[in-house]
């Protein structure tokens, strides 16, 4: 869910009636949440989770004052190639045995919806979680493309956002689209911890540690036997 291809509509599809297996209620139901309850939102494919997933975890969960954070690992991203995707049970399994704080939450109930796009899944959410203070999560590096999702606007219309500082996208992130269309909504880094009973649009940039590391980075250390650590100080000598 970290990227999504741009399209006309974010609302959920309803069923065709020729469908032979209809979606049950099991299959689409979110984690327990209970209303007042402040639950962050981290999507992606988690291919494979690691380190900073994490820590972008422990800050929103510290800075936001938050209960929760449900990671939303989605079944595939639309803008991005399945070749190398590894079957979702195998990312959901590798993301609980990342985590050990049970205020985290791994969740693949995306699969379920018959569909892969945050605006579908977060409507979904909202409708059967009332009164639950949703915040959407996500590092910089999104937001610096956040204008090609799917409904992006309608994204930040919907619950809060914060972005967690990711190394190098400081200023590609808030000089981007979507920074600069909610400049007037933006909630200063001093304040976060109201963001999550603010009122949307509404969002807030967090700074702090951050870590060199990336999914691909990783997939790539791993294709050539070397530490990802190495493949990140081979790229950025080379520009890349």
């Amino acid at each position: 869910m970290a990227l999504d291809q741009p399209a006309i509509s974010g609302s959920i599809r309803p069923m065709r009636r020729s469908a032979p297996v209809p979606i049950s209620d099991v299959q689409t139901r979110p984690p327990h949440a209970a209303a007042g309850q402040r639950i962050g939102l981290l999507g992606g494919s988690f291919n494979p989770p690691h380190g900073a997933h994490r820590l972008i975890t422990d800050i929103a969960l510290k800075r936001l004052g938050l209960d929760r954070v449900w990671w939303l690992v989605t079944p595939g991203n639309p803008l991005k190639s399945r070749s190398e995707l590894l079957p979702l049970a195998d990312r959901v399994q590798l993301s609980r045995e990342l985590v050990d704080d049970p205020r985290v939450v791994v969740t693949d109930f995306e699969k379920g919806l018959g569909t892969t796009f945050t605006a579908a899944t977060l409507a979904h959410l909202k409708s059967r979680s009332q009164g639950v203070h949703f915040v959407w999560l996500m590092g910089a590096d999104c937001l610096a493309e956040f204008h090609r999702w799917r409904n992006w606007r309608q994204i930040f219309e919907m619950m809060p956002v914060a972005v967690i500082d990711r190394p190098s996208w400081r200023l590609p992130a808030l000089s981007s689209q979507c920074s600069r269309a909610f400049a007037g909504r933006r909630l200063p880094e001093s304040s976060a911890r109201r963001l999550p009973v603010s009122t949307p649009p509404c969002w807030t940039y967090l700074t702090g540690p951050t870590l060199r590391l990336s999914s691909t980075e990783i997939r790539l250390a791993a294709k050539i036997g070397v530490a990802p650590r190495k493949v990140s100080d081979t790229t950025r000598a080379r520009g890349t």
